[in-house]
């Protein structure tokens, strides 16, 4: 049976190297597993809607929706411009923006994508006015859009805790840490890095207009700056569930952005909800097919075939976590966040615990290396997203991006699976282990 799986996952592997669409590779592999006996179509097929109709994967579409409406309705302009007024007219202040700004949309949108998509088009320009060079603010804005998948709430870490029958709330705590201090060290390199830049910074406000100036973004930012306060308070207060959270974040922002920032028409709702459902109708029947792959891997015992086999090799715990970060990193590079999660949690999740990693730690050490996949060739799908709102060429955003990477996101990744505290600590404090 195990020449089954190794003969699906070889298929699949082929299929995502001839850029066949996600959801038709994991399609190939389940197919394979059905004409050689690994599993029955019409059984993996009533078991997986029946999954796929979960409530909580409503969390998913909403959260989607949310996103593009705070990125068309002018929420997001007025979240820089507050942040802006803080550190903005300080060296390297613009690109300290774009860390915290990103950072705070991931906790409105759940998504990487918003983060670029939203400040992208108003940073990027005025980056360069300033005398950064466009490659460089493209990189930073992007990298930092990554921040979105892992401050809460977080998709990815909806679909785990579904995958995983773990807390969601806890795993959405789980990456609070290593989330903050990625926004920290991007805004750090920024300002160090800054100093090679001839930037052109505006003059200092004297202390009063300077107070002046933050009470008026601050007045035109509350509406914005209430998101957060509001999804995650009734999360966090047990007012709402994720997915009711989810549904207010959209029905706020209608409102928000037709009558109060005015950004949204008649013309544009109905863009971004056609395009938001077009978006959620791709994602769900990718993981449609994925979850039942996966499925299936399950019930022919994969998992405790791969535990097995690991632990002939070593059962060094330190050598292990090296090699299971290296796999998520890998798998990060060929598939979205959201499938690497389906296709992998269920697989490793036996082996980590069997090496004394606690689920919602896992849950972080996934988070943050399917999250890097985004902007790591040849997967990509932020970085691309990036160049085409940046218009910068490939050559023009890898140098600044993977150095950004490295020195600001491999050390949270390691510090993740080897201190547990920092991903363990928010959810023990507020009593969800």
């Amino acid at each position: 049976m195990m020449s089954t799986v190794i003969i699906s996952l070889l298929v699949v592997v082929a299929c995502l190297t001839l850029g066949v669409p996600l959801p038709f590779c994991f399609g190939g592999g389940l197919m394979v597993m059905s004409i050689l006996g690994g599993a029955t179509m019409k059984g993996m097929m009533l078991w997986g809607l029946g999954q796929i109709t979960n409530p909580v994967l409503l969390c998913v579409p909403l959260f989607i929706f949310a996103g593009t409406l705070m990125s068309e309705s002018g929420i997001a302009k007025y979240l820089l411009d507050f942040v802006n007024v803080f550190v903005g007219r300080m060296r390297g202040g613009l690109g300290v923006v774009a860390s915290i700004s990103c950072a705070i949309i991931g906790a409105i949108s759940g998504s990487g994508f918003t983060g670029v998509a939203a400040t992208g088009p108003i940073l990027i320009p005025r980056m360069e006015q300033e005398g950064y060079p466009r490659g460089y603010a493209t990189a930073l804005v992007t990298d930092s859009s990554i921040l979105g998948l892992l401050i809460p709430p977080s998709v990815v870490m909806i679909v785990y805790g579904w995958v995983t029958e773990t807390s969601i709330l806890a795993c959405f705590l789980a990456t609070v840490g290593p989330g903050l201090l990625i926004t920290f060290l991007f805004a750090l390199i920024n300002v160090i890095w800054a100093r090679k830049f001839d930037l052109k910074l505006e003059p200092k406000l004297p202390p009063k207009e300077k107070w002046n100036e933050i009470k008026r973004r601050t007045r035109l930012a509350l509406p914005a700056l209430m998101m957060p306060f509001i999804i995650l308070g009734g999360i966090y207060g047990g007012i709402m569930t994720p997915t009711e959270a989810a549904a207010v974040a959209v029905i706020y922002s209608i409102p928000v952005g037709f009558f109060v920032y005015k950004g949204l028409t008649l013309k544009n709702f109905y863009e971004i909800a056609w395009n938001s459902a077009t978006s959620v109708g791709a994602i769900l029947i990718m993981i449609l097919f994925c979850l039942m792959l996966s499925q299936t891997y399950v019930m022919l015992r994969v998992p405790q075939a791969l535990v097995q086999v690991i632990f002939d090799i070593t059962q060094n715990k330190v050598v292990l976590l090296v090699m299971i970060n290296i796999l998520l990193f890998f798998v990060g590079m060929i598939v979205n966040d959201i499938t690497g999660v389906i296709l992998i949690a269920p697989l490793l999740l036996p082996l980590v615990q069997a090496i004394g990693i606690h689920p919602i730690q896992f849950a972080a050490i996934m988070g943050v290396n399917l999250a890097m996949g985004g902007v790591t060739p040849p997967y990509a799908s932020i970085l691309y997203l990036g160049m085409r709102i940046g218009k910068v060429e490939f050559m023009e955003i890898v140098k600044p991006a993977m150095i950004l990477l490295l020195l600001g996101y491999v050390p949270v990744v390691f510090l993740t699976s080897f201190w547990p505290d920092l991903s363990l600590f928010l959810p023990r404090l507020l009593g969800y282990l």
